[in-house]
């Protein structure tokens, strides 16, 4: 097999879903391109902020993409590439382009609301809470497992003390881009540019932004960069939306797509042979195959984490319903594009050694040689481009988790009385940010090769949960629901499996003495609570989704 033929196959399926289930699925449900979306409604200048369709499919893409679609498919082909290949199809296809687009639709559909707002409004109060808690525990997994994954890629040194030339540099672009995109974001915010102009402005910036990084690189050790990480965490959990995220990932999203669009070029060009075997069997280096490929492989088939982007920030700026399909179908194939180019790239490389974006960085590196670039500088090119996929997620999910742990102190809309005093300091901005990411950073310690697993598992299971309460909305507004129904049964199974596999492993080094409490200590105790919260919001959901005579007339 050559990966060619794989990109090749991958592209025609892609765009036949777009053109065709995609679509199948806005006539089903229902879109009113005349209503004024809750951008316009609750524009606030903080999270409520309308949009182009460009401009918020940067932003849905950019935050969901991550480590998942480079980190998974390199990790998972440990099994082969096929299985790898096919779970990525049919799991984007069926699986995550559905749950992103219907957790998109049914927070555009309902004023904007997140996920647990949501489930308050259709399952209750005591599932808002439940679902909540999970999200905010969740988040903590994937701040502490992106920023350990930035940290070691910008590392500045190597093993042997030598200058990481390449991570170096990377490191510095990134740095740049957070200034250059408020600067970016004050200056649209002001002037309001025409869309050919921002785009000028955002090419111009983007070369500047590359040559000046690499010129100067910032060498600093992997411990030092956590502490970066995590400061820009802070600071983009409290700034408005367009005041950094909207501009970062806009400016981002051209490296992202020129970085894939380099990729499928060079796959093309090259048409690599893939070494690796199609199929290595069903247990490999004590592994399973079932449930472990289905978490390895999260952002590039499905992930329960998009839908806490496409609820707590896309929706806020969706300027009209039409973008919905874009933003919320589209920016998932996408993503399952680059998770094929990833495998790709791992299957067919003789050696690989590195963390999984230094492995795709270095690799991809190598397709740009052929245009005339040289190899140090498509190398720091390539790997600040992979980092950028880690950063415009951590700061989402900075985000999301400070607004969950912010909705679980502040009253539903049917409560009534002033919140007490702790509430009311946890409720703070600034408290709320801080908490989550003292929480992440001690998870963080861990290394993201020990929490990937745990991480994998609650993401998914998170996607589980979702597809659930999504099924209920669907029921209650009158809509059909069943493509929702296999996704959800499915990923329910294969995530509580897989945290009892984890659970299991963690209580082995208990008896064996291996036992660290604040590494595999806290990974338990968050296991069991995820299991515990799992299993009570499928029971609150599941009881509203099975109960007759469901639908309501508030239906829009």
């Amino acid at each position: 097999m050559n990966g060619l033929t794989l990109v090749l196959i991958s592209f025609a399926v892609l765009i036949a879903a777009y053109l065709l289930y995609g679509r199948w699925l806005v006539r089903t449900w229902g879109i009113d391109p005349n209503a004024k979306t809750p951008a316009y409604r609750f524009e606030d200048g903080q999270d409520f902020a309308p949009a182009s369709r460009f401009t918020v499919f940067a932003h849905q893409f950019t935050s969901i993409t991550g480590a998942g679609p480079v980190t998974g498919p390199i990790i998972a082909a440990m099994f082969g590439w096929l299985p790898a290949f096919l779970w990525m199809l049919i799991g984007g296809v069926f699986f995550g382009a559905v749950q992103d687009f219907t957790a998109l639709y049914a927070s555009v559909k309902n004023d904007g609301k997140s996920m647990g707002l949501l489930i308050e409004r259709y399952v209750g109060k005591t599932g808002r809470r439940l679902f909540l808690l999970f999200c905010w525990l969740f988040t903590l997994l994937v701040i502490a497992a992106f920023a350990d994954i930035i940290a070691d890629t910008f590392n500045g040194f190597n093993k042997d003390n030598t200058q990481n030339t390449p991570g170096a540099a990377a490191a510095s672009i990134s740095m740049i881009y957070i200034f250059i995109a408020m600067a970016f974001g004050f200056f649209i915010r002001k002037t309001k540019p025409s869309e050919g102009k921002k785009l000028f402005i955002a090419v111009i910036l983007i070369i500047a932004m590359l040559a000046a990084g690499i010129a100067a690189p910032i060498y600093l050790n992997a411990a030092q960069w956590r502490y970066v990480v995590f400061a820009y965490c802070f600071i983009a959990s409290v700034m408005p939306m367009w005041l950094l995220m909207q501009p970062r990932d806009y400016l981002s999203s051209f490296l992202l797509l020129g970085m894939i669009a380099g990729g499928v070029l060079g796959v093309i060009i090259t048409n690599p042979v893939i070494q690796a075997p199609a199929f290595v069997g069903f247990n490999v280096n004590n592994q399973p195959l079932f449930p472990i490929l289905f978490i390895t492989i999260a952002c590039g088939a499905v992930s329960g984490f998009h839908s806490l982007v496409s609820s707590g920030t896309s929706s806020k700026t969706i300027a009209n319903e039409r973008d919905m399909l874009t933003v919320g179908y589209g920016s998932m194939l996408v993503e399952v594009m680059l998770g094929i180019v990833s495998l790709i790239i791992a299957c067919s490389a003789a050696k690989l050694s590195g963390t999984p974006f230094q492995i795709f960085a270095g690799t991809l590196g190598g397709f740009f040689n052929l245009f005339g670039l040289p190899q140090n500088i498509s190398v720091a090119i390539m790997t600040m481009c992979v980092s950028a996929l880690a950063m415009t997620t951590i700061d989402s999910v900075a985000r999301i988790g400070r607004m969950s742990l912010q909705e679980l102190f502040i009253n539903s809309e049917d409560e009534s009385g002033e919140p007490g005093l702790i509430a009311k300091i946890i409720s703070n901005n600034y408290i709320a940010t801080i908490i989550t990411l003292a929480l992440a950073y001690a998870l963080c310690l861990a290394g993201y090769t020990k929490i990937w697993p745990l991480f994998g598992a609650a993401n998914q299971l998170l996607s589980a949960l979702v597809l659930i309460s999504l099924s209920v909305f669907l029921k209650m507004t009158g809509r059909k629901g069943w493509m929702l129904y296999l996704p959800m049964t499915f990923m329910f199974i294969v995530t509580m499996s897989a945290l009892l596999i984890s659970v299991y492993n963690i209580c082995l080094k208990l008896i064996n003495n291996n036992f660290i409490f604040m590494v595999d200590g806290l990974q338990l105790i968050i296991a069991l609570a995820l299991m515990t919260l799992a299993v009570l919001v499928a029971k609150h959901c599941g009881h509203e989704l099975v109960k007759p005579g469901l639908q309501q007339s508030y239906s829009k």
